[in-house]
């Protein structure tokens, strides 16, 4: 068991329906890393952008970005993690893979799905929990929209880490921000979201604003808004136990069963 857990972000700009020049670009930034970390964490849909148009880009869990997913974790020894837009049993899933460099994948579907846009029009809502064991670590991985609802991410599994990838719009940034502060401190959890930049096909704009916060809703990282970035922050398994053995707050939580 790891008592750190050295966390890459990478906040950066996606190209429109295009799974292999996306490939391409983060192979470039995740080859710039050059420190030795455990996890590399790239936003939801990180090869097409949030598209609906799951028929063109739709890939296979033998498709060519889960190899790459595999060929990148075995070089960089890094646990490689993003959801992408999966086909499976004649369905469409917005799926977080996460990719060890074992070849081991876990993967996540997204339970709420975007109705605004018609999300859940194309895609199947996953219904599993996930909680993923990973070098000593509890992560619970999420997908944007789940942000706004905290009764599943509720941390009744004492995980270590609540993960989301996202492609959360300008226009509501403020609330990506409030809530990822609340999910942390709510779960006394280290609380992880990366958002792209950038402007998609349909002309959405992304300002980014990634970030780590710890257990008391402290943050961790400096991005900017609207920049590509890379930046790594060291997870401590000592903070979470001294403030969760300090302040019990999670034993003083509800108990709840999903219908």
């Amino acid at each position: 068991m790891q008592n750190e857990l050295k966390i890459a972000l990478i906040q950066s700009d996606l190209v429109w329906e295009n799974p292999e020049q996306n490939r391409v670009n983060f192979k470039k930034k995740i080859d710039n890393i050059s420190a030795a970390v455990d996890v590399i964490i790239l936003p939801e849909m990180f090869t097409t952008g949030f598209t609906m148009n799951a028929k063109v880009v739709a890939e296979t869990m033998d498709g060519e970005t889960i190899s790459w997913m595999k060929d990148l974790a075995l070089k960089t020894e890094a646990a490689i993690v993003g959801s992408i837009v999966i086909s499976e049993n004649n369905k469409f899933y917005n799926r977080l893979l996460f990719v060890e460099p074992s070849g081991f994948i876990s993967s996540y579907d997204k339970r709420h799905t975007f109705t605004l846009v018609g999300e859940n029009k194309t895609y199947t809502a996953g219904k599993e929990k996930v909680i993923l064991h990973y070098k000593g670590w509890k992560i619970r991985p999420l997908i944007c929209y789940d942000l706004r609802f905290p009764v599943w991410s509720r941390n009744t599994e004492d995980y270590d880490v609540l993960l989301y990838v996202a492609n959360w719009p300008k226009p509501r940034v403020s609330a990506w921000d409030v809530l990822l502060k609340a999910r942390a401190i709510e779960n006394m959890c280290y609380c992880i979201g990366v958002n792209r930049v950038g402007v998609d096909g349909l002309n959405s704009m992304y300002s980014g604003h990634s970030a780590v916060y710890d257990v008391l809703g402290e943050e961790l990282t400096s991005f900017k808004s609207n920049e590509e970035d890379i930046q790594i922050v060291t997870l401590e398994k000592r903070h979470i136990r001294a403030y969760r053995n300090k302040l019990k707050f999670l034993d003083d939580r509800d108990v709840f069963s999903f219908t």
